[in-house]
């Protein structure tokens, strides 16, 4: 356990899909457990990608983060083993679709998330949130929660652009929500420095976000995209690939601060 106050609360997020978000959250997740930490990962995402990547099956769950968001479930409730050592997940399910039209008329609809997060505050020293790649009600739920956010991005033409969107969103929240918010970690993920692109964004973002980027990079590799199809985290699927390597660095770096 750790100290109430202690938990680092995790938004993983990008307005852009396919950029390695549930692969970041499952993984580095995964890796953290491994050093010993406790770890909770919160699907956010009706598709149920970080539930399904980490071998579970959101069909055979009675409660989920619907509950949670919708009926004030306890958090605890819905969490659920994954079956390695320190890693918990609470799961989302196709439900999750629907929250934000029958949250419409709920008081501090905005604050479920955060209320509830702070029922296990100190249970966890890590949660991470898998947001699901827009902007709703949802998502602000989990700006609301945060104390960091954590962005991975493609090194591609438009990610400057969406980062800087991104940034106008964290700032609404930021004045309205929750003031301690801030993107603490950029995370640049298919990375190939075989290009020039590549190097030319990374060097954007460098100057961009100076103390934010993270210096490791997540490779480009098969492995890692076939990880999620077997239900296990790269450092369970093949633990001495480059992916799984990255991943074991990108947790020390973000644990050691």
């Amino acid at each position: 356990m750790s100290e109430p106050g202690s938990t680092k609360i995790f938004a993983v997020a990008n307005q852009k899909g396919g950029v390695g978000k549930t692969t970041t959250t499952i993984s580095l997740g995964a890796a953290l457990a491994q050093r010993g930490k406790r770890v909770l990962i919160i699907d956010l995402d009706p598709q149920g990608n970080a539930t399904t990547g980490l071998g579970l099956d959101y069909h055979k769950f009675d409660k989920s983060v619907y509950d949670v968001l919708l009926n004030e479930t306890p958090l605890v409730d819905v969490v659920e083993p994954t079956g390695y050592n320190n890693l918990f997940v609470a799961p989302a399910t196709l439900d999750l679709a629907a929250v934000e039209q029958e949250m419409s008329s709920v008081i501090s609809r905005e604050l479920r998330l955060k209320r509830a997060i702070e029922s296990v505050d100190g249970d966890f020293d890590y949660v991470f949130m898998d947001c699901p790649p827009s902007l709703s009600l949802i998502t602000i739920n989990a700006f609301a929660a945060a104390t960091d956010i954590l962005v991975p991005m493609q090194c591609e033409f438009y990610a400057l652009e969406g980062l800087t969107q991104l940034q106008k969103i964290v700032d609404l929240v930021q004045r309205n929500l929750n003031p301690s918010l801030r993107i603490t970690r950029v995370v640049l993920t298919m990375f190939d420095n075989r290009t020039t692109l590549t190097q030319d964004v990374a060097n954007e973002v460098a100057k961009a976000f100076p103390n934010e980027l993270c210096k490791t990079r997540i490779p480009r590799t098969i492995r890692l995209a076939e990880a999620p199809s077997f239900g296990q985290p790269i450092t369970v699927f093949d633990p001495t690939s480059k992916g799984a390597r990255a991943y074991v660095d990108l947790a020390e770096e973000i644990d050691n601060g």
